[in-house]
Formats: structure tokens, C-alpha cells, sequence
């Protein structure tokens, strides 16, 4: 299949699809509709993944502008989901693109091994496997049986997405200095996936709390 990226006359697209139209099968077709959605710029939202340059791009803004009397553009700004660099491009309004299926699962954390990490479906205990590149930014938040949102993209996991907090026990943290009563004073603890913050001097070893994923900060006792 012949990937297409963006097309700027209506008239090359219309040649394709009559090109795809007379040579695939019915299946074949069903197929290809799944797998992506030729739209209009104007149809791209935050949080859909686009075909850019061959790479599926994770939208992150869109802006919509105009250029006097000229067609306007969409000013778009996306992640590429194989790297995780951040690029910033113009989109004409006249232009198509292709819009990739996508779809979130729930799937809770098993294990790490030498060929990535393992995430279960709870339902049909069917195990994902993810490298290390899709999961870097999650790596201290990922705890042994929590649930996570993972994307895929035609059906292959490509990134995961952190909720807001995530409980974790804390293993290692030193007592407090007796006497010490300020309501701010914090001290060091080793949490279970060895992420490493500061807490309140009355959390001790043991207790399991909720740390926000945005800044790394403790939050509250779970």
C-alpha cells in the first residue's frame, strides 16, 4: 500500500482513490478505510495522531490562521511516537492528511524482562510488550499490577499515557528530626519503583502515598 501524506490539489486525490478503487479487493478496502482517514486539515484535533513524513505524529496544539486573502494554514504542533521529539509545521488549509486509527487500552503493569516491559490485559490476559523508548518518561511511575493507558496506532502499542497521580510505598525513609514541628519541612524517601522525592517528616517506611506524575511531588497518604 502506498502511503499518502498530504495532497495539494483535489484532483491528485481523487486520481488516487479511483486508483485504489479499481485495484484492491473489498477486503482490501475495508481494510485501508480502518487503517486510516484521509480529512481536511481543519479536521485535526489535539490528541489525534497523524501520518507525517511517514511517522505517526501525536497532535499536541492546533491554531488555526489566515493569511489575508490567502487560503489559511493550521499552525500544528506534534510528537513524533518513535522518537518523542516535538516538531512545529504548517498545514495549508487545501492540504489533506491522513489520520490513523487509534485506540486506548487499559492495561495493568506485569513485569520488566530483557525484552521490555509486559503489560496484561485483565480481561483476556493477552501481554503487550513495550521498549524501553515508549515508556521512558513513565519508567519511575510504573507500579507492579497499577493500570495504565496504553495507545495504539493500527493496532500496535506505541506510547503510554500517564494518569494524573499514582499510589506508590515508600521503602526507605530516614525518621525525622525530633523536635522538628514546621509544617514545610521535608525529608528524603525511596519510593518502590526507586523514584526518589521529598516528603513530610511524619510519612514513614511502609505507608503507601500519591505522587503526582507532572512534577514529581508528593501529594497526599493514599
Amino acid at each position: 500500500m502506498k502511503t499518502i501524506h498530504f495532497f495539494n490539489e483535489e484532483k491528485t486525490i481523487s486520481r488516487k482513490r479511483q486508483t485504489w478503487q479499481y485495484s484492491l479487493s473489498l477486503p482490501q478496502k475495508r481494510e485501508l478505510q480502518e487503517k486510516f482517514i484521509m480529512a481536511s486539515p481543519t479536521d485535526v484535533r489535539k490528541g489525534k495522531v497523524m501520518n507525517y513524513q511517514g511517522t505517526p505524529h501525536l497532535v499536541l496544539d492546533v491554531q488555526h490562521r489566515t493569511q489575508g486573502r490567502q487560503a489559511g494554514f493550521m499552525q500544528v504542533t506534534m510528537r513524533n511516537l518513535n522518537t518523542g521529539s516535538s516538531t512545529n509545521t504548517k498545514i495549508r488549509t487545501t492540504d489533506t492528511v491522513e489520520i490513523l486509527h487509534t485506540d486506548n487500552r487499559k492495561l495493568e503493569f506485569s513485569y520488566k524482562d530483557s525484552d521490555g516491559y509486559h503489560f496484561i490485559d485483565p480481561e483476556s490476559f493477552e501481554d503487550t510488550l513495550l521498549d524501553e523508548t515508549m515508556v521512558s518518561d513513565a519508567i519511575d511511575f510504573l507500579v507492579e499490577n497499577a493500570s495504565y493507558s496504553i495507545l495504539f496506532v493500527d493496532d500496535a502499542p506505541i506510547s503510554i499515557d500517564l494518569p494524573a497521580s499514582v499510589e506508590m510505598k515508600v521503602i526507605e525513609s530516614p525518621e525525622g528530626i525530633r523536635g522538628d514541628t514546621a509544617s514545610n519541612v521535608q525529608k528524603p524517601a525511596v519510593l518502590e519503583t526507586g523514584l526518589k522525592i521529598q516528603v513530610p517528616l511524619f510519612i514513614k517506611e511502609g505507608e503507601v502515598i500519591k505522587v503526582s506524575t507532572a512534577d514529581r511531588a508528593y501529594m497526599s497518604r493514599a
